[in-house]
C-alpha cells in the first residue's frame, strides 16, 4: 500500500474522534500543490524549446529551470507545511505532557486515581492513549518527510532538506521530540520488561531499551528505526534525574546545570538566556527543559545500584551548594547592613 493510501486511511479509521480535535498534515492537498508546479515546469520547458530550436541548449536551461523554485508555490506550501507541523509538534507535547503527568502524578491526585483504579482500568487508558498519541506524531512526520521529499524531486532542489533544517532549529521536529521517548519509557515501565527485549506497541510501532549501550529504540512503520542515546554528553555516563533541552539534546541536572552556570537547587529556569547547550551550542535552550520523569523511573527501575549512588551523590553535592549559597546569601546580608 503507497503512504498517500496508509495516510488517507489512518485519518478516516477508528481514530476520527482523536484527530477531530487535533491537526494534521494536508497531504492531498500539499501534493496537488506539487502537480500544480510540476504541470508548470513541463509547460516552461517545452516553450523554451520551442523557442530555441536546439536540443541542447533547451535541455540545458531546462535543468537551470529546474533548479529554481516558484515563489508562489514556495509561499503556499512551506507556510502551510510549517504551521500545521508546529501545530502538530505543540497538540502531541501537550497531551503527552498531561498523559504523562497523571502517570507520575503525586500526593493528593495519586490517592485519587489509586482509588479511581478500583473502578476504572486507568492503567489501559493511559496505554491506549499512549499508542495513539506515538502513531499521530509517527504518521504525520512520515508525511512530512515524504512531501518534502517529493518537492525536491519535482523542483530538482534542496529547499525540502533545508526545510527540515529550519523545523529543527524551531524545534518542531516531530520524530526528535523527548515526549516521544517519555511515552516510550512510559511502555516499558508498564511492561516491565527489563531483558531488554522488544515490547511492541502496535502492529506498526515498538519500543526498546538497551541497558547495554544505552540506548532506547524505536521500530516505526516501513522498517524505520530511531535510536536515541541515552549517554550524558558531560558526565559520560548513563542519564540521571535526565533533563532535555529545547535543542532536543539529554543530560543529568547536574550537568546541565553546571553548563548553564547556575545551582542545582536553582533549577535550569533560572539559567540565562545566553546559555549555549553544549552540543549544538544553541542559546536559550534551558528555559522550557523537559524534566525526563518517566526515562529516570525506567533507569531507577532497571539500575537500582547506579541509580542508588548517583542520588546519594546528587544529594551530597545539593546540599554542598545550599550550604555555599547560604553562606555567600549571609555574608552579603551582614556585609550590605
Amino acid at each position: 500500500m503507497k503512504f498517500g493510501e496508509a495516510f488517507t486511511e489512518y485519518l478516516h479509521g477508528g481514530q476520527e474522534g482523536f484527530l477531530e480535535k487535533y491537526s494534521h498534515v494536508e497531504y492531498k492537498k500539499l501534493k496537488k500543490v506539487l502537480k500544480t508546479c510540476r504541470a508548470c515546469k513541463e509547460l516552461n520547458d517545452s516553450s523554451k524549446f520551442e523557442q530555441n530550436g536546439d536540443h541542447h541548449d533547451s535541455r540545458s536551461e531546462s535543468e537551470s529551470y529546474q533548479c529554481q523554485s516558484c515563489a508562489l508555490c514556495d509561499q503556499m506550501f512551506f507556510s502551510e507545511l510549517m504551521k500545521e507541523a508546529s501545530d502538530i509538534a505543540g497538540c502531541f507535547s501537550s497531551r503527552a505532557r498531561h498523559l504523562l503527568h497523571l502517570h507520575v502524578a503525586r500526593g493528593m491526585q495519586r490517592y485519587v486515581l489509586q482509588i479511581r483504579q478500583c473502578f476504572k482500568n486507568d492503567q489501559q487508558a493511559m496505554m491506549e492513549e499512549g499508542r495513539m498519541l506515538i502513531e499521530y506524531v509517527t504518521m504525520n512526520a512520515t508525511a512530512i518527510q515524504k512531501i518534502l521529499k517529493k518537492y525536491d524531486k519535482v523542483h530538482g532542489s534542496v529547499n525540502g532538506k533545508n526545510f527540515k533544517l529550519k523545523m529543527r532549529a524551531e524545534h518542531i521536529e516531530l520524530l526528535q521530540s523527548p515526549w516521544l521517548i517519555e511515552l516510550g519509557a512510559l511502555y516499558l515501565n508498564f511492561n516491565g520488561i527489563d531483558n531488554g527485549e522488544s515490547i511492541e506497541i502496535s502492529g506498526h510501532f515498538s519500543c526498546k531499551f538497551n541497558p547495554s549501550e544505552p540506548l532506547m529504540e524505536f521500530t516505526l512503520m516501513n522498517s524505520i528505526k530511531l535510536k536515541y542515546d541515552l549517554t550524558c554528553a558531560i558526565c559520560l555516563d548513563m542519564v540521571f534525574n535526565p533533563y532535555a533541552l529545547n535543542c532536543g539534546h539529554l543530560f543529568c541536572k547536574f550537568c546541565a546545570c553546571s553548563a548553564a552556570s547556575v545551582l542545582m537547587i536553582e533549577g535550569l529556569k533560572a539559567a540565562s538566556p545566553d546559555s549555549k547547550c553544549p552540543i549544538c551550542r544553541q542559546a536559550g535552550v534551558y528555559a522550557n527543559a523537559v524534566h525526563m520523569l518517566e526515562l529516570d523511573l525506567l533507569i531507577k527501575r532497571r539500575f537500582k545500584d547506579y541509580w542508588k549512588e548517583r542520588m546519594h551523590a546528587a544529594r551530597a553535592e545539593m546540599v554542598k551548594q545550599a550550604k555555599e549559597f547560604w553562606e555567600s546569601q549571609t555574608k552579603y546580608m551582614i556585609g550590605y547592613y
